[in-house]
Protein backbone atom coordinates (compact mmCIF):
# COMPACT_ATOMS: atom_id res chain seq x y z
CA UNK A 1 0.00 0.00 0.00
CA UNK A 2 1.23 3.57 -1.31
CA UNK A 3 1.44 5.77 1.78
CA UNK A 4 0.16 9.39 0.84
CA UNK A 5 1.07 13.11 1.46
CA UNK A 6 -1.19 15.13 2.60
CA UNK A 7 -1.31 19.01 3.06
CA UNK A 8 -3.09 20.26 5.83
CA UNK A 9 -4.43 23.61 6.51
CA UNK A 10 -6.36 24.54 9.92
CA UNK A 11 -8.58 28.01 9.09
CA UNK A 12 -11.24 30.03 10.47
CA UNK A 13 -13.47 30.10 7.42
CA UNK A 14 -15.89 32.85 6.19
CA UNK A 15 -17.40 30.13 3.51
CA UNK A 16 -20.83 28.64 5.33
CA UNK A 17 -18.42 27.19 7.90
CA UNK A 18 -17.10 28.71 10.66
CA UNK A 19 -18.28 32.53 11.72
CA UNK A 20 -21.45 33.76 12.26
CA UNK A 21 -22.03 37.73 13.00
CA UNK A 22 -21.55 39.77 15.72
CA UNK A 23 -25.57 40.77 16.65
CA UNK A 24 -26.28 43.60 19.03
CA UNK A 25 -29.21 42.58 21.37
CA UNK A 26 -31.62 45.00 19.52
CA UNK A 27 -30.62 42.74 16.67
CA UNK A 28 -32.51 39.79 14.83
CA UNK A 29 -30.79 36.70 13.57
CA UNK A 30 -32.57 37.45 10.02
CA UNK A 31 -30.11 40.78 10.15
CA UNK A 32 -27.26 38.35 11.50
CA UNK A 33 -27.12 35.80 9.03
CA UNK A 34 -27.66 38.57 6.31
CA UNK A 35 -24.00 41.03 7.46
CA UNK A 36 -22.30 37.47 7.12
CA UNK A 37 -23.61 37.31 4.16
CA UNK A 38 -22.58 40.64 3.36
CA UNK A 39 -18.58 40.31 4.60
CA UNK A 40 -18.57 36.68 2.59
CA UNK A 41 -20.35 37.76 -0.44
CA UNK A 42 -17.53 41.20 -0.32
CA UNK A 43 -14.46 39.50 0.46
CA UNK A 44 -15.14 37.45 -2.39
CA UNK A 45 -15.72 39.75 -5.12
CA UNK A 46 -12.57 41.75 -4.17
CA UNK A 47 -10.84 38.11 -4.47
CA UNK A 48 -12.44 38.10 -8.06
CA UNK A 49 -11.99 41.96 -9.15
CA UNK A 50 -8.28 41.81 -8.00
CA UNK A 51 -8.09 37.92 -10.01
CA UNK A 52 -9.30 39.36 -13.08
CA UNK A 53 -8.24 42.96 -13.29
CA UNK A 54 -4.59 41.77 -12.54
CA UNK A 55 -4.79 38.63 -14.17
CA UNK A 56 -4.35 36.42 -10.91
CA UNK A 57 -6.30 33.51 -11.28
CA UNK A 58 -5.47 32.28 -8.34
CA UNK A 59 -7.19 34.95 -6.53
CA UNK A 60 -10.30 33.88 -7.88
CA UNK A 61 -10.84 30.63 -6.62
CA UNK A 62 -10.14 30.80 -2.95
CA UNK A 63 -12.90 31.41 -0.27
CA UNK A 64 -11.71 33.87 2.29
CA UNK A 65 -10.11 31.81 5.05
CA UNK A 66 -7.94 33.19 7.72
CA UNK A 67 -4.95 30.46 8.10
CA UNK A 68 -4.13 29.21 11.84
CA UNK A 69 -1.29 26.59 10.48
CA UNK A 70 -0.51 24.88 7.74
CA UNK A 71 1.39 21.34 7.54
CA UNK A 72 2.33 18.04 5.66
CA UNK A 73 1.65 14.90 6.83
CA UNK A 74 0.74 10.99 6.54
CA UNK A 75 -2.72 10.92 5.61
CA UNK A 76 -2.93 7.56 8.52
CA UNK A 77 -2.61 10.24 11.42
CA UNK A 78 -5.46 11.99 10.24
CA UNK A 79 -8.09 10.51 13.06
CA UNK A 80 -5.21 11.19 15.42
CA UNK A 81 -4.73 14.74 13.99
CA UNK A 82 -8.65 15.99 14.73
CA UNK A 83 -9.21 14.09 18.38
CA UNK A 84 -6.46 16.57 18.93
CA UNK A 85 -7.84 19.91 17.09
CA UNK A 86 -10.91 18.45 18.51
CA UNK A 87 -9.66 18.80 22.25
CA UNK A 88 -8.22 22.26 21.46
CA UNK A 89 -11.44 23.71 20.40
CA UNK A 90 -13.65 22.34 22.88
CA UNK A 91 -11.90 24.48 25.27
CA UNK A 92 -11.64 27.36 23.48
CA UNK A 93 -14.32 30.32 23.52
CA UNK A 94 -15.79 32.06 20.10
CA UNK A 95 -14.67 35.46 19.85
CA UNK A 96 -14.91 38.39 17.43
CA UNK A 97 -13.01 39.80 14.62
CA UNK A 98 -12.33 43.40 13.52
CA UNK A 99 -11.63 43.65 9.87
CA UNK A 100 -10.13 47.08 8.34
CA UNK A 101 -8.61 47.95 5.00
CA UNK A 102 -5.84 46.53 3.47
CA UNK A 103 -2.16 45.08 4.05
CA UNK A 104 0.62 43.62 2.45
CA UNK A 105 3.65 41.73 2.07
CA UNK A 106 6.16 43.33 0.13
CA UNK A 107 6.59 42.86 -2.99
CA UNK A 108 4.08 39.79 -3.55
CA UNK A 109 1.13 39.41 -1.49
CA UNK A 110 -1.49 41.56 -0.71
CA UNK A 111 -4.20 41.19 2.08
CA UNK A 112 -7.63 42.03 4.09
CA UNK A 113 -6.18 43.62 7.60
CA UNK A 114 -7.22 41.82 10.73
CA UNK A 115 -7.45 44.48 13.46
CA UNK A 116 -8.36 42.38 15.96
CA UNK A 117 -5.19 39.86 15.92
CA UNK A 118 -4.70 39.08 19.75
CA UNK A 119 -7.84 36.11 19.62
CA UNK A 120 -6.41 34.87 16.89
CA UNK A 121 -2.82 34.66 17.89
CA UNK A 122 -4.02 33.17 21.02
CA UNK A 123 -5.64 30.53 19.10
CA UNK A 124 -2.65 29.96 17.38
CA UNK A 125 -0.59 29.50 20.72
CA UNK A 126 -3.20 27.07 22.01
CA UNK A 127 -2.28 24.85 18.91
CA UNK A 128 1.61 24.86 19.17
CA UNK A 129 1.90 22.22 21.90
CA UNK A 130 0.37 20.13 18.86
CA UNK A 131 3.48 20.50 17.10
CA UNK A 132 5.13 17.03 16.97
CA UNK A 133 1.78 15.51 15.70
CA UNK A 134 1.50 18.00 12.93
CA UNK A 135 5.41 17.55 12.02
CA UNK A 136 6.05 15.13 9.63
CA UNK A 137 10.16 15.49 9.95
CA UNK A 138 12.94 17.76 9.87
CA UNK A 139 12.23 19.50 6.50
CA UNK A 140 8.52 19.35 6.50
CA UNK A 141 7.28 21.32 9.78
CA UNK A 142 4.40 22.49 10.68
CA UNK A 143 4.07 26.58 9.54
CA UNK A 144 2.00 28.53 12.21
CA UNK A 145 0.87 31.84 10.78
CA UNK A 146 1.61 34.44 13.87
CA UNK A 147 0.40 37.50 11.68
CA UNK A 148 -3.38 36.58 10.45
CA UNK A 149 -4.89 37.69 7.52
CA UNK A 150 -7.29 37.65 4.94
CA UNK A 151 -5.33 36.54 1.74
CA UNK A 152 -6.73 38.87 -1.66
CA UNK A 153 -3.58 37.73 -4.04
CA UNK A 154 0.08 36.17 -3.14
CA UNK A 155 2.81 34.91 -5.28
CA UNK A 156 2.69 37.87 -6.91
CA UNK A 157 5.01 39.06 -10.30
CA UNK A 158 6.80 42.85 -9.38
CA UNK A 159 3.82 44.69 -11.88
CA UNK A 160 0.81 42.71 -10.27
CA UNK A 161 1.92 43.33 -6.89
CA UNK A 162 3.14 47.32 -7.45
CA UNK A 163 -0.60 48.15 -9.31
CA UNK A 164 -2.71 46.16 -7.43
CA UNK A 165 -1.19 47.44 -3.83
CA UNK A 166 -1.14 51.26 -5.51
CA UNK A 167 -4.94 50.81 -5.96
CA UNK A 168 -5.70 48.65 -2.55
CA UNK A 169 -3.52 50.62 -0.37
CA UNK A 170 -6.33 53.60 -1.01
CA UNK A 171 -9.14 51.18 -0.78
CA UNK A 172 -10.95 51.09 2.72
CA UNK A 173 -13.06 48.15 3.98
CA UNK A 174 -14.69 47.26 8.06
CA UNK A 175 -16.67 44.62 8.57
CA UNK A 176 -16.64 42.20 11.92
CA UNK A 177 -17.64 38.71 12.91
CA UNK A 178 -17.67 35.60 15.24
CA UNK A 179 -15.32 33.14 15.28
CA UNK A 180 -17.45 30.09 16.52
CA UNK A 181 -14.83 27.61 14.91
CA UNK A 182 -12.46 26.35 13.02
CA UNK A 183 -12.09 24.13 9.91
CA UNK A 184 -9.62 21.22 9.19
CA UNK A 185 -9.28 21.08 5.34
CA UNK A 186 -6.48 18.85 3.12
CA UNK A 187 -5.32 18.41 -0.36
CA UNK A 188 -3.51 15.43 -1.51
CA UNK A 189 0.33 16.03 -3.05
CA UNK A 190 -0.44 16.37 -6.86
CA UNK A 191 -4.24 17.67 -6.49
CA UNK A 192 -5.65 20.88 -6.87
CA UNK A 193 -8.42 20.48 -5.20
CA UNK A 194 -9.32 21.15 -0.92
CA UNK A 195 -11.43 18.69 0.85
CA UNK A 196 -13.34 19.38 4.14
CA UNK A 197 -11.77 17.11 6.70
CA UNK A 198 -13.63 18.38 9.92
CA UNK A 199 -15.73 21.14 11.68
CA UNK A 200 -14.42 21.72 15.33
CA UNK A 201 -16.48 23.97 16.98
CA UNK A 202 -15.32 26.35 19.70
CA UNK A 203 -17.57 24.66 23.00
CA UNK A 204 -15.87 26.93 25.95
CA UNK A 205 -15.89 23.54 28.12
CA UNK A 206 -14.52 22.93 31.10
CA UNK A 207 -10.70 21.48 31.61
CA UNK A 208 -12.31 18.07 32.96
CA UNK A 209 -14.41 18.39 30.40
CA UNK A 210 -11.95 18.36 27.60
CA UNK A 211 -10.22 15.60 29.01
CA UNK A 212 -13.13 13.40 29.92
CA UNK A 213 -13.71 13.78 25.99
CA UNK A 214 -10.35 11.86 25.01
CA UNK A 215 -11.61 8.72 26.29
CA UNK A 216 -15.29 8.53 24.37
Amino acid sequence: MMIKYVNYFFVISMGVFGVTMHAKEDESPMYTQYAVEVIRSFSKQVKKEFGEKYKSPSSMYTKPHITLVNFVQFEMMEERIVNRLKTIAMGYTPFKLELKDYGSFPSHTIFINIESKQQVQNLVKELKPAQRLLTLNKENKAHYIDDPYILVARKLLAWQYEQGWLEYSHRHFTGRFIADGMLLIKRRVGDKAYQIVQRFEFMNLPVTAKQGALFM
